[in-house]
């Protein structure tokens, strides 16, 4: 008959009476009486189908075959423990891995240096970044693929918790050497693909002043941005963290903002967070503090 697995209980009395050297010391050392440990030593030998002691007068010594025992019981009971040690770890945030999703521009400018100080205070708790715009990133939020992110949050935040953490002004940007007129005589325009975030914010404020929106160029990318304007493809409009950071200056059309975007942090309510994600978040939103007490 093939042998049935043993109980962890089980195995733990096998080592005991071996370290121990008598059973009522080993029973006694773990809280059970001598005749509860003496049943759990002959289920043991049942289930193994081995011998593991032998009667020498009034004392029980262990055969060669429960010796050997022993280390397997060991090793199991060892990683067992690893386990439990691991389980706890995970509750207390200090190991785990978080799946969170960033803007080039927050990734880069805001919580770039967050990032590697989280890092290097927790080792244990892997942090595995995706760099995207907002739309995409709260798309991957709610497909599951993200367990948080830090954007321009969606028009509806149904299922979602979401924390502001930076106000970026944005502003226009013309080419070099452009004389700036009225905002109807402003553009063309490159910008954000069409459906992001920013790009919405920007064309509705344009609007409502009297330019017309005709965009020639997008991307993702706002260096790339940047550049076109540098070469005189056309206007924009970015963070200043964007366009006026070395080495891509851009000159101010106006030194108004034409409206502001916010990044924030946001998760599922669904999903409650773990306790590594509650120290991750906890310093995104402190540092977030930080910067705004700075700048205020």
């Amino acid at each position: 008959m093939a042998s049935q697995t043993p109980s962890p209980t089980q195995l733990s009395y096998l080592v005991a009476a071996i370290d121990r050297g008598g059973w009522s010391e080993a029973a006694g050392e773990l809280g059970v009486s001598t005749s509860a440990f003496s049943q759990g030593i002959a289920e043991l030998e049942r289930r193994l189908g081995i011998v593991l002691f032998s009667k020498e007068g009034r004392s029980r010594v262990p055969t060669p075959e429960g010796v050997r025992a022993s280390v397997h019981a060991r090793a199991v009971l060892g990683e067992l423990d690893g386990l439990a040690r691991w389980a706890d770890e995970v509750r207390t945030g200090e190991t785990g891995q978080i799946r969170a999703g960033m803007t080039d521009t927050a990734a880069v400018h805001h919580f770039g240096e967050t990032l590697v100080r989280f890092a290097s205070i927790h080792p244990e708790i892997s942090v595995q970044l995706s760099v995207d715009p907002s739309a995409a990133l709260f798309d991957q939020l709610s497909a599951g693929e993200l367990d948080v992110v830090v954007a321009v949050a969606p028009p509806t935040s149904n299922g979602l918790e979401l924390r502001p953490l930076v106000s970026e002004p944005l502003f226009v940007y013309a080419p070099p050497g452009t004389s700036i007129g009225r905002p109807h005589t402003w553009g063309p325009w490159v910008g954000f693909p069409a459906g992001s975030r920013t790009r919405h914010i920007a064309t509705r404020q344009l609007e409502r002043r009297g330019a017309s929106v005709n965009v020639v160029a997008e991307s993702s990318q706002p260096a790339v941005l940047c550049e076109m304007v540098r070469l005189g493809m056309g206007w924009t409009v970015l963070p200043a963290v964007d366009a006026e950071r070395e080495p891509h200056v851009l000159r101010r059309a106006v030194e108004v903002p034409l409206a502001e975007r916010v990044l924030s942090l946001g998760w599922r309510t669904d999903r409650p967070l773990t306790a590594a994600l509650r120290r991750f978040t906890a310093m995104l939103m402190g540092d977030a503090s930080a910067a705004d007490g700075k700048q205020s």
